[in-house]
């Protein structure tokens, strides 16, 4: 009987320990899930002090380093505008480079805050990050040597078109013309190295790209200017992400009442594209007219 007695003491004390676990574990657990729903994105960033920003490094004049090492470009431009809205100083931005296969991931594994690196919406692209509205409109373009111009869709059947990785090109392409071979590469600058040694006929890309990119490069012509339908670039947010969404729709329609995309493209396109194409590239407030 005494051992009964004494095996029973022990089970109750264990019982009792075990209770105990699980109410200090479930304490602990509603803590943590309480404080996750106080803590709101805006929250996080102004704590740290800086907002990170994916950018292109190699996609001038959109996103790029300069001869200094320093991010320029439009969207450089207008991401140092949120950052000065924001935080109130343009310099608390923290511009993270990324590449156009990776911003998603990016997103995604919370490496940035926003993606600025002349992100085009698609519906395929809604599926895993938030847009929101636009700051400039785009299409398609093809550029090819002077000597074998690319002139129509057709004259690339058979032939290989230079393509960037994670981009509308891409896309386009594999939906519309599976008949036509992909050289794809990671970098902006691997495909036009790729054009200038004769690895493809053509690149398929944005036509603000490959425009600029011609101008620059004598003995090369943009033949097919305008290719598929018009698309919008927009920042982009993880999904979900309501509260910094939200903030970055208003701040574009604040900015919109001061013309200041248009501020944007003067600063660094204009030299680019000229008064010609501004109303066709630039999205004021958000926008598109």
């Amino acid at each position: 009987m005494i051992i009964v007695k004494r095996y029973n003491k022990i089970s109750a004390l264990l019982i009792i320990a075990v209770l105990a676990v699980g109410i200090i574990t479930g304490w602990a657990g509603n803590t943590e899930e309480v404080s996750t729903e106080k803590t709101s994105s805006l929250e996080e960033i102004k704590e740290r002090g800086t907002i990170r920003i994916g950018v292109f490094s190699d996609k001038n004049p959109f996103g790029y380093l300069d001869e200094n090492g320093e991010n320029q470009g439009f969207d450089i431009y207008i991401a140092r505008r949120f950052a000065k809205d924001l935080l109130g100083d343009e310099s608390k931005v923290e511009f993270v480079l990324v590449d156009a296969a990776s911003r998603v991931a990016f997103l995604e594994s919370n490496k940035v805050d926003i993606i600025m690196a002349n992100f085009t919406v698609t519906d395929e692209r809604k599926e895993k990050v938030d847009f929101a509205n636009p700051y400039m409109k785009v299409s398609l373009g093809v550029v090819s040597p002077e000597s074998a111009p690319i002139n129509s869709i057709e004259d690339l059947e058979g032939k290989k078109a230079i393509i960037a990785k994670g981009t509308t090109g891409e896309t386009y392409l594999t939906k519309n013309h599976p008949e036509i071979e992909q050289l794809k590469f990671d970098q902006y600058t691997e495909i036009f190295e790729a054009l200038k040694d004769g690895r493809g006929y053509a690149i398929v890309n944005d036509n603000t790209e490959v425009i600029a990119w011609a101008k620059q490069n004598p003995g090369f012509v943009v033949g097919i200017p305008n290719l598929g339908d018009q698309d919008i670039i927009a920042p982009a947010v993880k999904k979900g992400n309501q509260e910094l969404l939200d903030w970055i729709n208003n701040e574009l329609a604040e900015l919109g009442k001061e013309s200041f995309v248009h501020k944007a493209y003067d600063e660094t396109l204009l030299d680019i594209y000229g008064e010609e194409f501004k109303e066709d590239l630039v999205v004021e407030g958000g926008i598109v007219e």
